[in-house]
Parts: C-alpha cells; structure tokens; sequence
C-alpha cells in the first residue's frame, strides 16, 4: 500500500536557489507553510524559533543589506561580489529567515531548543515541497555576520538556524547519491 506521506519523504530533493523562479507561494500556501514549521517537537512550549519573511521589494532591500555587510566585513570584497550579494535575496520569490531563540531554562536544554529551529526548517521545506514548490536550507556567510545579526534585529538569544528559498523550480533536481542504511545504523548491544 502507498503511503503519499512516506512517499514524499522518500523523494523530496532540494533545490538550489538559483534555479527558483515566480510563482511563489499564494498567502494560504505560506499560512500552510509556516504552520507546518510551527508544527514541531517544542518541549514546554517555549517556541524557541521564529520566521523573518522577504518578499517582494523587501528582498532587493534586504539585498542592499547583505552588499553593505559584504564591504564591511570583508577585506576588500570584488563589485561582481558586492553585485552578487545584492540580488541574493532575489534567487527565489520568498526567502524565509529561521531564528532560533533560546531560553534560559533547567527543564529544556540549550541544543534541545536549536534542534527544534531545525525541525522547524525541515518542516517548512517538507511543506513547501509537498505543495509543489522547490525550496532549498541555506545558511552561507550571512548567517553568521555580525552586521546582518544587527540588521534583523536579533536579540543576544537569537542566531540564524538558516534562510530557506522558497519558489518554483525551473527543472526536476537529479537524484543524488544517499547513504546506505547499513553505513549509517547500528543496534547498540550490552
């Protein structure tokens, strides 16, 4: 019997983001999207993870962002390069920025938090694939730039769990290679 679920999971490909175009998702899509991110283990209900949306014009804004924290924190970064950071955000129709947030708590540790943003991502790529939409987990130089830090506004709790393009694929992505099971599971023994 064919589960559509398992068989989903079974195939689901990344995309890369240079390879989305328009259309992105319709704003029921992305309500679907982003509740099923939100739809993850989340022990004690602290929801240590949060979404930033660029879309439309705030993703040539956003742009302008990633070019000025290029030149300010690279040593003397080439115009095809400042060029290139400029339209990052412009690959795919929607980029959504995962913010993982952690809370100071002895009953849910620190890695248990950032494991559910995670969960969160694969989730959002799981829907959006799932709806027919290509998407592709990023997290590259400006996850972790101080100045693009600034620029969303995280607070000292807060980092990029990654940056997830969302659009329609221009071609089926090609299969790739996957590890074998008896390469990657053991059964502990006593």
């Amino acid at each position: 019997m064919s589960n559509p679920a398992i068989e989903h999971l079974l195939t689901r490909r990344s995309v890369l983001a240079n390879t989305l175009t328009e259309p992105g998702p319709s704003t029921d899509q992305l309500d679907q999207i982003l509740t099923a991110a939100a739809r993850v283990p989340d022990h004690k209900k602290l929801t240590p993870w949060r979404f930033i949306l660029f879309q439309e014009e705030a993703r040539e804004a956003f742009g302008r962002v990633l070019a000025a924290a290029c030149q300010a924190e690279e040593e003397e970064p080439s115009a095809f390069r400042l060029e290139t950071e400029a339209k990052r955000f412009l690959r795919a129709p929607l980029v959504v920025a995962v913010i993982s947030r952690v809370t100071e708590t002895p009953a849910v540790p620190e890695w248990e938090q950032i494991l559910s943003a995670g969960a969160a991502c694969q989730n959002m790529i799981v829907a959006a694939t799932a709806l027919g939409f290509g998407a592709q987990w990023i997290t590259e130089w400006y996850a972790l730039s101080e100045t693009v830090r600034r620029a969303l506004r995280l607070q000292g709790n807060e980092r990029v769990a990654g940056f997830i393009y969302i659009g329609t694929a221009k071609e089926r992505p090609d299969e790739r290679k996957r590890p074998r099971l008896e390469e990657i599971v053991t059964a502990w023994q006593a």
